[in-house]
């Protein structure tokens, strides 16, 4: 189902989950679903809260608060309306309160994350890490150069995501990028760790730093308003430090050099 079909909110919202399958390897519950309301169909992911494994490090809220929140955030990278995170909601399943996040159907050719190596890098596209395979061949982490993955890692700046996966990468069938899996994000320390670091350094484009200021103007005009009910008041004030600190100096940040800056496993 297109996530801009105007019948995905109100589907989402109201519609009835069948629980169909589970992600058996993810570290929390995470179920797929049918859902339906009168007559529309389509597939989600339903993450109950109950199925959430406590973490030391995010020991404030739920994870089903932090991808809600996150969605919010992508909403307002996105003033035409291609949110980079799927229409994600809170609301009642069948094992109770949790995140509905709507199914993207991806191009199993279009991956834009990937270890290769050296010589099988495609033209432009941009190296993050160097390192040996098991057989201690030469390997690159590398993703491509592309304009809607800036977008996404500046949202991971903002976000403070701690989990930028390559798996969390997903490169839809519409052509469109989609960004999923922000149950660790917006913590009010820095825990960036993301595969996404090709672009370290470099300026902002003028595109990307009006979409930061336009964050920052959603934040003041009452979207910190509606955070405010999923995130800590220290992590709402983290939150706008990092919006301001974008604005103050538009570059991609480099690593902060406190811990792992990507995530492990990287897929």
């Amino acid at each position: 189902m297109d996530p801009l079909d105007p019948a995905v909110p109100g589907l989402l919202s109201a519609g009835r989950l069948e629980v169909t399958g589970r992600i058996v390897n993810a570290s929390n519950a995470t179920l797929f679903c049918d859902i339906e309301l009168d007559g529309v169909r389509a597939k989600c992911v339903y993450k109950p809260i109950r199925g959430e494994r406590p973490l030391w490090d995010f020991p404030d809220g739920t994870l089903a608060d932090r991808e809600y929140a996150s969605y919010l955030l992508a909403e307002a990278f996105a003033p035409d309306g291609c949110v980079m995170v799927p229409p994600t909601l809170l609301r009642e399943g069948p094992f109770g309160p949790g995140m509905v996040q709507l199914w993207i159907d991806t191009d199993e050719d279009g991956g834009l994350v990937d270890v290769l190596a050296p010589s099988d890098v495609p033209d432009g596209w941009l190296t993050v890490l160097r390192a040996r395979d098991s057989l201690g061949e030469p390997a690159v982490l590398v993703h491509a150069d592309h304009p809607e993955l800036q977008r996404m890692a500046v949202l991971d700046v903002v976000l403070n995501n701690a989990d930028r996966k390559a798996g969390h990468v997903l490169a839809g069938v519409d052509g469109r990028v989609y960004g999923v899996d922000h149950g660790i994000c917006l913590h009010e320390e820095d825990k960036l760790r993301t595969v996404l670091w090709g672009w370290v350094g470099q300026k902002l484009p003028t595109e990307l730093r009006a979409t930061v200021r336009a964050v920052r103007r959603e934040l003041d005009n009452g979207l910190r308003t509606r955070l405010a009910d999923h995130l800590t008041r220290r992590e709402l004030r983290a939150l706008s430090e990092r919006v301001d600190g974008l604005l103050a100096t538009p570059r991609f940040p480099e690593p902060s050099g406190y811990g792992p800056a990507i995530p492990w496993p990287a897929f």
